[in-house]
């Protein structure tokens, strides 16, 4: 099982989260640790995961008196159970400490609480990128620049579907990963260049094809008009 399988099933599964994506990452800067601190737990690898939760209003009885008419389960049903609240996204920081298969949840922010998403370079793919929350900024490296790319590309649509206002700023980021869904914009100019492509097969085969016919037609009649001269002559000498 990948880790991304695993923290999706250890963190989210158990809270009905969906994960949406995970990136990998370190710090570009060391956390300064006060002189004081002990008892740390060793190396750890760090996740930067985002999910979201379809919240659901749950069924509820009633428990009332003997003077109110009970239903057979022994309480009245409250009414409009099945309404859903909105959904609600998160960002999650997960742990995997050296020595140990498990995965901790170590820090939440909300959604609206992201401000900006720094990119750092907007002309070139690189692993780097920073986060600034309401009251939390980090500076990251992911393991790979491409996996940067996904997880902001996902991060960017999320943002666009669940909030309506304050939307963080995406700084710095290259136009592939805020131009929209680029990956599908890709599939589809991929699949209008193969279809365009083969459209034009088709065309040239056509014309070809009618040319050959036409060939065959001019062949046809020649022949044709051969014969009926041959006639002609063998008719004259019998003649």
């Amino acid at each position: 099982m990948s880790a991304k399988s695993a923290i999706y099933k250890e963190i989210f599964a158990p809270h009905d989260e969906r994960m949406l994506g995970a990136v990998q990452v370190k710090r570009r800067t060391k956390k300064k640790i006060p002189f004081l601190a002990t008892g740390g737990q060793g190396e750890y690898l760090t996740y930067i995961c985002l999910s979201d939760e379809q919240q659901k209003t749950k069924n509820c009885l009633a428990r009332v008196s003997n003077a109110i008419p009970l239903g057979p389960d022994g309480g009245v049903p409250c009414p409009q159970v099945t309404n859903k609240k909105p959904a609600q996204a998160s960002i999650t920081k997960v742990k995997q400490f050296e020595g140990s298969t498990s995965f901790v949840r170590r820090s939440q922010w909300m959604l609206e609480q992201l401000r900006q998403v720094n990119g750092i370079d907007p002309h070139r793919e690189s692993p780097e990128f920073d986060l600034l929350f309401e009251n939390a900024f980090d500076q990251w490296v992911a393991s790979t620049a491409s996996e940067k790319c996904t997880f902001f590309q996902i991060l960017h649509h999320t943002c666009q579907r669940y909030l309506s206002d304050k939307k963080p700023e995406f700084i710095n980021c290259q136009s592939k990963i805020i131009g929209g869904n680029s990956i599908l914009h890709s599939a589809a100019d991929s699949v209008t260049s193969a279809v365009q492509k083969a459209s034009q097969a088709l065309n040239e085969r056509g014309e070809r094809l009618g040319r050959a016919e036409e060939k065959t037609e001019d062949m046809k009649n020649s022949a044709q008009q051969f014969a009926e001269t041959a006639h002609k002559l063998a008719m004259k000498h019998k003649c």
